[in-house]
């Protein structure tokens, strides 16, 4: 065994299955994330009442308990306000989205643990990878009480759907979690050659960064409705950038960020023109620098996504929010910030293929290395 403070480099087999597992995981996120997508735009999150992690996994499964959670659903402003004379029927569908939402956050859990464990126990974890697996992990958990908190608001007097800044804050958390995933992914590449200019890799960095932006500002156009207003493009109702007594009518003035329609939609609209510009600047530049190479045709790529989801984005929007377009529009975001990270993990540094001959250390066993030593 080698001496401690070595960290491990795991064969080019052990690579592959981590790789296979981090992109199978990004997937099941991404899953999560239209499946959420779905049951925001159903009406279906505020159909289960309670927060049972473990025992919540079981569906009603007699008419006696189905006739339960349908009573409980009734207690809820949302059924008094929206939904009074429901059906059972009716509320089986709500609730089978809100259902299959949970499970499904159960199921990237469960896949996301068992194998970790197992990695761990083979000693293929590099202590990097195993600190990085450690808090996306804890994200995860954390993401998990976010959507708690964010149904409960929803659950409040004279509330019919949750909470925008808490529905931004756990969509922006899974898209942290999927950039983690794929961040993680993408480093267990090895590439070998010459570093990329740092104006290249910086912009690569802010090109992810301002796509998270984006899609939390995205959280806050769906969690508030605001694309049900100013329907046109490019203006907003005839004005390219609406009067600031629009803009910033709600007092105190902070709160206009969450609550003023004009400003959230204007906002979200702002930074899809800077993404899009910095997004070809960036392609441009690369063609331009490294003609040909893997940088060029990467930021290409992402130039090239960027402008789709603006014009999805620009459906959407005229066509006020169909629930087709809406969904493709949040699903193909993750797509867009897939490519950005990965992007931004290869474009960052260029390291040397590790030594078939170096000693190592696999992430956990440092204490047994010391010892040998």
């Amino acid at each position: 065994m080698a001496t401690a403070g070595e960290t491990a480099s795991p064969p080019a087999a052990g690579q592959r299955a981590l790789r296979v597992w981090l992109y199978l995981l990004a997937a099941l996120v991404v899953g999560m994330v239209a499946v959420g997508g779905a049951t925001r735009l159903t009406g279906s999150g505020l159909s289960i009442t309670e927060w049972r992690p473990v025992t919540g996994a079981v569906p009603p499964l007699s008419a006696e308990a189905w006739a339960a959670e349908f009573d409980k659903y009734k207690d809820t402003p949302q059924y008094r306000i929206l939904n009074q004379g429901m059906g059972l029927s009716d509320f089986k569908v709500l609730y089978a989205w809100e259902w299959g939402h949970r499970l499904l956050g159960r199921i990237v859990g469960l896949v996301f643990f068992l194998p970790l464990l197992w990695f761990w126990w083979r000693g293929a974890l590099t202590r990097r990878l195993g600190l990085g697996l450690l808090g996306l992990g804890l994200l995860g958990g954390l993401q998990g009480a976010i959507g708690w908190i964010m149904v409960a608001s929803g659950l409040q007097p004279g509330m019919t759907a949750v909470a925008p800044l808490k529905l931004a804050l756990h969509l922006t958390t899974a898209s942290l979690i999927l950039a983690g995933l794929v961040w993680l992914a993408a480093g267990l590449r090895p590439r070998v050659g010459t570093a990329e200019p740092a104006r290249l890799r910086v912009t690569a960095v802010a090109i992810m960064g301002l796509v998270l932006a984006q899609i939390f500002l995205g959280g806050l156009v769906a969690g508030s409705k605001a694309g049900l207003v100013y329907n046109t493009w490019p203006s907003m109702n005839g004005m390219l950038v609406p009067h600031a007594s629009e803009l910033f009518a709600v007092s105190p003035w902070i709160e206009n960020f969450v609550d003023n329609l004009t400003l959230v939609q204007f906002n979200h609209r702002l930074t899809a023109y800077l993404l899009l510009a910095l997004a070809l600047g960036h392609a441009l530049d690369a063609r331009r620098t490294r003609p040909g190479s893997g940088l060029a045709r990467r930021a290409t790529g992402i130039a090239s996504l960027v402008v789709a989801q603006a014009g999805l984005g620009i459906v959407t929007l005229l066509l006020a929010v169909p629930l087709w377009a809406a969904l493709s529009h949040q699903v193909f975001a993750m797509a867009v910030l897939t490519m950005a990270t990965v992007h931004a993990r290869a474009t960052r540094s260029v390291t040397a293929a590790p030594s078939r001959e170096s000693p190592t250390t696999p992430f956990g066993f440092e204490t047994l290395a010391g010892r040998a030593a």
